[in-house]
């Protein structure tokens, strides 16, 4: 059977013009900043006169640990929001934008798929309004200053040793991950070791998606720690005088972007830090105006839950005072019978014996999520290949687990796919039955709080950490930091540390190779195994596809 790529779908779709979309929401035309025909940003002013309004519901979208069968994490949310507004709610999607790295590396696009998409999905997917251009400018003009202060007499003492600002681009790239600076002799400075990072994993990324107005904004940026002198004392941006310059170049960046799925419902657009490396959120200012906006917000969490979903109750919810009314994990069939031993290729064949064995995976993030105190419903993404008897598996499986599992056809069907969830989302929501709560209290120690996200969380008998770390965090701690909540970075194919261990694997450790503090965004960070801060190409990457065709159009972006 020969389907449609998600592209030739999306360039299809009959889009409305984008003040029509703002209309919708309540938004006047005045208040929208418009890119083009199909895309633009809301403006503070108005954002502002919407405080004293009542919020909707907080819909959360996670899912399974990533499997190379495919979930469809975003096309569910994008699904949900369309199948939502179907049955008569004003519900308003909230997703990340995607990172060029991974767009030209491993994946090609992210939008959604099938008939649950974002649109425009090339301008998505490639330079959209400008935002990560601003944060990458953002974040390399205060590696330059901090370089330019040491050349000029370096009045407050910077020990070049210490320098753990380190610069970024929005691209995966090996090569830039260790390197020398300012070689070449007097002229160019004083040489000392950096790197680079993916501008997703920049802590600008974290401030901007985690700030309240341009007020806040400016004022995290300054909190950054940039360096260190000789006698430890941290020296922040505002020491460097770089947070207003680069308030100025976030100043757009910071407003968000309104979209509309393929359906001509309104989605806000907005932020993405990496989701294994930072915390994987759209960002709050787009979410807050969302509820504002929409009775129902339905929003995802990046990758697996045990990362996506932690991160976003115990970083974005408790920085920024959300409350979720509940929450859907993603599941395939495919993905079950991966989890369950089989082998890619063979994932066409029914096999309910392999989608049992694998379900332990789905059970594990079904009860870690009902720990935060947030209903559950599990949606199944269907597959042409799935068969009555392996979904009936998952569904009696989730029974077990004390929660309903909803097969969803919105990649095939678009919202008419999905109704049967939407329904399910409202009966949870409007329940009263959410009790959230963050997994540990702000008081808790850095270290414990770690291992409670390690044992509770990853399952693990314990957190490995060398004594340098740990003197670092009782440092932090020391310093006013202990209050802040641990941002893990590692694999999020798995539980643990190891990418190839799939299931619900106990008796595991979780080794932490180093933290770093996000002084600004307000989150330390730990990595652990060997996750990398810069992704590298895969042998083949998705760049090698991805061109022009003869009439113009962006071919090999799924």
């Amino acid at each position: 059977m020969a389907f449609k790529t998600d592209i030739e779908i999306a360039r299809e779709a009959k889009k409305k013009n984008i003040m029509e979309i703002g209309a919708k929401l309540g938004i006047p035309s005045e208040s929208l900043l418009p890119y083009g025909h199909d895309k633009a940003k809301v403006s503070q002013e108005f954002i502002k006169s919407l405080a004293g309004k009542k919020d909707g519901k907080l819909i959360l979208v996670t899912a399974i640990n990533p499997t190379p069968a495919g979930e469809g994490k975003t096309t569910t949310t994008v699904g949900l929001g369309d199948g939502l507004n179907r049955i008569g709610k004003k519900a308003v999607i909230c997703i990340r934008e995607a990172s060029l790295g991974p767009n030209f590396g491993m994946k090609g696009g992210a939008a959604g798929g099938g008939m649950a998409q974002v649109v425009p999905m090339e301008e998505m997917n490639l330079h959209f309004t400008g935002d990560f251009h601003a944060i990458t400018s953002a974040h390399n003009l205060l590696s330059a200053m901090i370089d330019n202060h040491i050349y000029w007499g370096n009045e407050l003492g910077i020990d070049e040793r210490r320098v753990v600002w380190r610069r970024v681009m929005d691209m995966n790239d090996r090569a830039l991950r260790d390197i020398v600076v300012s070689l070449g002799g007097v002229s160019n400075g004083f040489p000392r070791q950096t790197g680079f990072d993916i501008t997703v994993a920049s802590e600008v990324m974290a401030i901007l998606c985690l700030s309240n107005d341009l007020e806040d904004l400016q004022k995290r940026l300054g909190d950054i720690v940039v360096a260190y002198t000789r006698d430890k004392k941290a020296i922040y941006a505002r020491d460097i005088k770089a947070d207003g310059a680069m308030t100025v170049l976030l100043k757009d960046a910071m407003q968000p972007n309104l979209v509309q799925t393929l359906e001509n419902n309104p989605a806000f657009v907005h932020g993405g830090p990496f989701a294994n490396i930072a915390h994987g959120c759209n960002s709050v200012i787009a979410t807050k105006t969302a509820l504002k906006l929409g009775d129902y917000v339905v929003t995802e969490a990046g990758f697996g839950a045990d990362l996506g979903a932690e991160k976003f109750f115990d970083i974005k919810c408790r920085k920024a005072g959300l409350k979720p009314a509940a929450a859907v994990i993603v599941a395939t069939v495919r993905a079950m019978k991966m989890n369950g031993g089989v082998a890619k290729a063979d994932l066409g064949a029914e096999n309910v014996a392999a989608v049992q064995k694998g379900c332990p995976n789905l059970g594990r993030h079904i009860a870690n999520v009902k720990s935060f105190g947030v209903p559950v419903v599990v949606a199944i993404n269907h597959f042409y290949s799935d068969t009555d008897a392996e979904v009936a598996a998952v569904k009696a499986y989730v029974a077990e687990q004390g929660a309903e599992a909803i097969l969803c056809k919105h990649w095939a069907n678009g919202s008419a796919g999905i109704e049967d969830l939407a329904h399910k989302v409202v009966q949870l929501a409007e329940s009263g039955s959410a009790n959230f709560a963050p997994l540990y209290p702000d008081e808790m120690p850095l270290f414990q709080k770690l291992e409670t996200i390690a044992k509770r969380i990853y399952h693990a008998d314990e957190v490995i950490a060398d004594k340098s770390i740990r003197d670092q965090l009782k440092a932090w701690e020391a310093a006013g930091y202990g209050h802040l909540p641990i941002c893990v970075a590692k694999t999020q194919y798995s539980f643990t540390t190891d990418p190839t261990v799939r299931g619900a694997p106990t008796g595991h450790s979780v080794p932490v190779r180093e933290v770093r503090l996000s002084a600004g965004a307000g989150f330390i960070v730990a990595i652990c195994g060997e996750i990398m801060t810069m992704p590298g190409l895969p042998k083949v990457p998705s760049a090698e596809v991805i061109r022009l065709n003869d009439q113009g159009h962006v071919e090999g972006l799924f």
